[in-house]
């Protein structure tokens, strides 16, 4: 699929209903364009994920310039400094990681923690995508990332970056969702978004 053929069929959609169905047929479902005509490997690679984190393999996949081969918001092909976006979806993760985050902040608030202003300004942007249901672990605290989330998230992500894993020589990033409600209200709230933007480059 080209963005071209892309943008076309989103603007041919009129509902909810009809948007839902796109996000669902083109965003979470086939073989992603960085594992076109290698299916066995893109189950391997998921599998690998699912396996490290004790979830199904069904509850990972590959989404942005990786799943089409370009990035409709960016209106850029994907190329080798694009990253791999991955998308986990499970509650009990969610949740392990979330009471971390809370005993976070309780220390933050009893001032058993500093952080900077920097810090703090990309922290409130992670808060900004949790109350939607969904993480970036990128976007907490340096000192949290080192404290909590090191060994069980960022030396698990760079171990299959960058030509150690099926994916090939990229930085695979992940986003972590509480269930498959927040994962699609999330994209159709995107896609609703570039959908209205494309109407208005029409006129």
């Amino acid at each position: 699929m080209t963005i071209e053929n892309f943008n076309s069929e989103l603007l041919a959609t009129t509902s909810d209903i009809e948007r839902r169905k796109f996000i669902h047929k083109h965003i979470f479902h086939g073989t992603p364009f960085v594992f076109q005509n290698e299916e066995e490997r893109y189950f391997e690679f998921r599998n690998r994920i699912a396996q490290n984190f004790s979830i199904g393999f069904y509850e990972v996949f590959i989404v942005g310039s990786a799943k089409f081969g370009f990035s409709y918001w960016k209106h850029k092909d994907f190329d080798f400094n694009s990253d791999i976006d991955v998308v986990i979806v499970n509650e009990r993760l969610f949740e392990e990681f979330y009471k971390k985050i809370c005993d976070y902040q309780y220390n933050l608030d009893r001032f058993y923690k500093t952080i900077s202003i920097a810090e703090r300004k990309e922290y409130h942007k992670f808060l900004h995508y949790l109350i939607k249901g969904w993480m970036r672990p990128d976007l907490l605290p340096t000192s949290f990332q080192m404290d909590l989330l090191k060994k069980e998230w960022w030396d698990f992500f760079n171990s299959i970056s960058n030509n150690k894993s099926e994916v090939g020589n990229y930085d695979v990033k992940a986003g972590l969702y509480k269930n498959y409600y927040y994962l699609e209200k999330y994209y159709l709230f995107g896609i609703e978004l570039h959908c209205n933007n494309l109407k208005i480059n029409q006129n």
